[in-house]
């Protein structure tokens, strides 16, 4: 027997019984040109030795981490775009036995437990692994929350290639996209309910200025298609991350799960407005429907409604007669308050801080002064005092909540169909402690806006604080269902769903990718979990990562922003970050 330090990778294929099952002799033909073309090269090229194959599954050791890793990103990279074979990989370095042609010790087991935990297509590494990296590659990975891994008695601070978006149990509803299960066409023509994503439109003006203009006409046409029950419209969330890229159409309908997908292009010149629009089923790659509007500046709003209501046609959504009077665009008919509203529009869809949410308000306000009669730039108004009211930013608590309120109840007055009237209004039931009406606004929320993102999100929210945590994780799923590269948020509002559902498996995961878009963010509530759960360890290990990166922070912070209908839930998260370590104050 021999013992020295190594590198250990251990990858894994993706589904190996049911692509046995599916097509046998097609999946070890594939399994072996796999290993053939792809593995045993990459392990050759980066020093490394193959020392076990179990099948569907292979056991790699390097004498560095940066030659393990390479190997790894390599595998990955070679197997993308996704095919009929999909890999996860584990990557640890650490003091292993060589005993004849195998290998043992706490770097296999390690390793092992990473590849299990690993996503389709990724690559996970342990601290030590990550530590030993050079700048430049430790870079490329995200992640470092503290994981108990099974039979390993530390805990192994986990660190992921490429970063984390949503994780895998929390997108289990959606066929794997990297499995390669079955073709992308039969499985999108299989979803019974029609599904779209509006890319943004091109900016085809020489004033840049006007990219404002181009994408508060794509943000409009997603919020008049989320109000229709019979259609899955992807959030501007995800199709806004390929903006100014070339896509390839069946490719992106692949990742976005849609059948359908709109694209366009907007010309600006004085006040006279070309807007060029086709939809293509993806399916088949053929164009259903394309079509030219020369208009008046001033006509851009019908448009927007001629544009939706032949969407909703053409991809034969079934309406019924209130949904086919909620489509009629409703912000605004004056084009100077629809800039202001756009430009509001884009600050708001920047990074969540008090900067941003200051320069919505501000242009939001600007709007409103030009048209007063407009209910979705009250509600928003409503929202951005709901949010100073809830942090503390612009003033007295009391006050904010107060404004937020009178938004509410203009924006009602104005159309009591208003969905995001609805959210705020429930959020800032929250606020006053009236548990009831906060999760009964919260569900009438969503009946008006079925297809909202940001309504479901914000109904996670609501309906879990409100003491209806399984309704909450429902709304939570579904909100990231309809925006599959989501804002982080989304994965704090649904961990926290799971984690007061008792759900703490899905809520360490769902709280773990929310640390590794949003670092820091997300390790309370592990802390809390952790330490509710017997790893007090494990618990304070996170309460001092979560120092070092939110320096300051203590349970008074915490508590602030909780508004829980139970009390003694709330008592006993408390009594446990401070069994954990974090300070009262």
């Amino acid at each position: 027997m021999e013992r020295r330090l190594t590198a250990v990778m251990a990858a894994d294929v993706v589904d190996y019984s049911r692509l046995m099952g599916e097509d046998q002799t097609a999946t070890l033909d594939a399994l072996r040109r796999l290993r053939q073309g792809l593995l045993l090269p990459a392990i050759e090229a980066h020093r490394g030795k193959l020392v076990k194959s179990m099948g569907d599954g292979w056991l790699a050791a390097f004498p560095s981490i940066s030659d393990a890793v390479g190997c790894a990103m390599a595998l990955q990279e070679g197997l993308a775009p996704p095919g009929p074979i999909a890999l996860r990989i584990g990557i640890h370095i650490g003091e292993v036995v060589f005993e004849g042609e195998d290998l043992f010790g706490d770097g296999v087991n390690v390793a092992a437990r990473l590849e299990a935990l690993a996503r389709p297509g990724e690559v996970l590494i342990s601290d030590s692994a990550r530590d030993s990296l050079d700048g430049k590659t430790a870079a490329l990975f995200s992640g470092g929350a503290p994981q108990q891994l099974k039979n390993i008695r530390r805990a192994v601070a986990v660190w992921h290639w490429p970063p984390r978006g949503v994780s895998a149990r929390i997108s289990r509803e959606a066929p794997d996209a990297t499995s390669g299960a079955t073709p992308a066409a039969s499985r999108l023509a299989a979803r019974e309910v029609p599904s779209v994503a509006v890319m943004p439109f091109a900016n085809l003006s020489n004033d840049p200025e006007q990219e404002h203009f181009a994408d508060g006409l794509v943000d409009d046409i997603i919020t008049s298609l989320s109000k229709l029950s019979g259609l899955r419209v992807i959030a501007r969330n995800s199709t806004f991350l390929y903006k100014g890229q070339s896509v390839d159409i069946a490719e992106l309908a692949e990742k976005l799960r849609v059948r359908y997908i709109l694209e366009g292009s907007i010309r600006k010149s004085a006040n006279r407005i070309r807007i060029s629009a086709q939809l293509i089923d993806a399916t088949s790659g053929g164009h259903l429907w394309a079509e030219r509007y020369d208009r008046a500046l001033d006509d851009i709003f019908a448009v927007q409604d001629e544009i939706t209501l032949i969407l909703a046609t053409e991809m034969q959504v079934k309406l019924t007669e209130g949904e086919q009077a909620r489509m009629r665009y409703t912000t605004t008919d004056n084009v100077a308050a629809w800039s202001h509203w756009v430009q509001g529009l884009a600050h708001y869809r920047a990074e969540v801080s008090k900067e941003n949410m200051a320069a919505a308000r501000q242009c939001w306000e600007k709007a409103l002064a030009l048209k007063p009669a407009s209910a979705p730039l009250n509600a928003m108004l409503a929202f951005s005092h709901y949010v100073s009211a809830r942090f503390g930013w612009w003033g007295e608590k009391a006050t904010d909540l107060t404004k937020a309120k009178a938004y509410i109840e203009r924006a009602l007055a104005l159309d009591p169909q208003d969905a995001v009237a609805y959210s705020v209004l429930g959020m800032a039931a929250l606020l006053e402690r009236d548990f009831e009406a906060a999760a009964g606004h919260a569900r009438r929320s969503v009946r008006l806006a079925p297809g909202s993102a940001d309504v479901a999100t914000f109904a996670c929210f609501t309906l879990a604080f409100a003491g209806y945590p399984d309704e909450a994780v429902a709304e939570g799923e579904r909100a990231i269902d309809l925006s599959p590269n989501c804002p982080a948020v989304y994965l704090g509002h649904l961990g926290n769903a799971y984690r007061l559902a008792g759900r703490d498996d899905e809520a360490i995961e769902a709280f773990s990718a929310y640390h590794d878009r949003y670092a820091g963010f997300g390790l309370v509530d592990l802390a809390m979990i952790y330490q509710q759960s017997g790893r007090s360890d494990l618990a304070k290990q996170t309460i001092k990562q979560l120092l070092r990166i939110r320096r300051g922070y203590s349970i008074a912070t915490w508590a602030e922003s909780q508004y829980r209908a139970d009390r003694a839930g709330m008592a006993a998260d408390i009594e446990a970050l401070s069994a954990a370590g974090l300070p009262a104050d």
